[in-house]
C-alpha cells in the first residue's frame, strides 16, 4: 500500500513516497523526480518498480520551496524550485532516503537509484558520490555544464562509484548527441560498469506516458534495460 512518510533533513522535513512490494523485496530503489515534482507519473513509476519486486521510494526534492506539483508545460514555474537545489542539499535528501531504507534492512549495495529529467542528473550525482548498488539515468541534462552547483558530468563520470546506465533520446533538444557520446567515453574510465543507450526518434521525456514526448518503443526498451541493470547489480538478499 503506497504511503507518504516524513523524513528529517538538514533543511527541514521532506516527504517520501514509499511503495512496498508484495512478498520479500528483491532490493530497494530510490526514484528521483522530474522537474515537475513528485507527480502522478513519478508515483506510477515508483509503484511499477514495487510491482517488479522492489521497495521503491521517491523523495520530495522540492521540499525547500513548497513541494509543488507543476503541470507539464508550466516551465516558468519550475525555475524557482530548481534554483532551490544544491549538490549538498540533493545529497542530504538522498542520504535521508538511504537512512530510511537502511532502517528497513537495506544495505547500500542493495539500493539503486533511478531518475528522470532533472532526477536523471540527481541519479547520476548519487552514483558518483555514494557507493550504491546501481544507478540509472533517464535523459538527465547538464552533461557539459553541470547542475545544482556540481561539476559537469563529463568531469565527474570517471569518479562513478555505482554501476551506471544512461538512457537518452537522439531527438532531445536539450541534450546533444555529441555530449552523450562524450559522456560515454569518460564514463568508461570509471572503476565500475557503465553503459549508455541512445534511442533514435525519441526526445526528452520519452518515458513519460503523460507527456506528448512519450515514445512507447523506446520507453518499453529502456524500462526493460533498467530492470535488467538492477537485477544484475543489486546484491541479493
Amino acid at each position: 500500500m503506497p504511503t507518504t512518510v516524513t523524513l528529517t533533513t538538514p533543511d527541514g522535513d521532506m516527504g517520501l513516497y514509499d511503495v512496498e512490494p508484495e512478498g520479500e523485496p528483491r532490493a530497494a530503489v530510490i526514484v528521483a523526480q522530474e522537474a515537475f515534482g513528485v507527480n502522478a507519473h513519478i508515483e506510477d513509476v515508483t509503484a511499477r518498480l514495487a510491482s517488479a519486486g522492489y521497495r521503491a521510494v521517491a523523495p520530495h526534492l522540492f521540499h525547500r520551496t513548497g513541494d509543488p506539483v507543476i503541470g507539464y508545460g508550466d516551465y516558468d514555474k519550475i525555475m524557482p524550485h530548481f534554483a532551490g537545489l544544491s549538490e549538498a542539499g540533493v545529497l542530504d535528501d538522498i542520504d535521508a532516503a538511504l537512512a530510511y531504507l537502511g532502517e528497513a534492512g537495506f544495505a547500500l549495495a542493495r539500493v539503486g537509484v533511478v531518475g528522470f529529467c532533472m532526477g536523471g542528473t540527481v541519479a547520476f550525482l548519487a552514483s558518483v558520490r555514494r557507493p550504491l548498488g546501481a544507478g540509472v539515468t533517464f535523459y538527465g541534462g547538464g552533461i557539459a555544464q553541470g547542475r545544482f552547483g556540481m561539476a559537469s558530468q563529463l568531469e565527474l563520470a570517471p569518479q562513478l562509484q555505482a554501476p551506471w546506465l544512461g538512457l537518452y533520446g537522439d531527438e532531445d533538444q536539450g541534450i546533444p548527441v555529441e555530449e552523450v557520446e562524450a559522456l560515454r567515453a569518460v564514463a568508461a574510465a570509471a572503476p565500475v560498469d557503465s553503459e549508455i543507450v541512445r534511442y533514435p526518434g525519441a526526445g526528452h521525456g520519452f518515458n513519460c506516458d503523460m507527456r506528448d514526448s512519450y515514445h512507447e518503443p523506446s520507453a518499453a526498451d529502456a524500462w526493460r534495460r533498467m530492470l535488467a541493470w538492477f537485477d544484475r547489480h543489486l546484491a541479493p538478499v
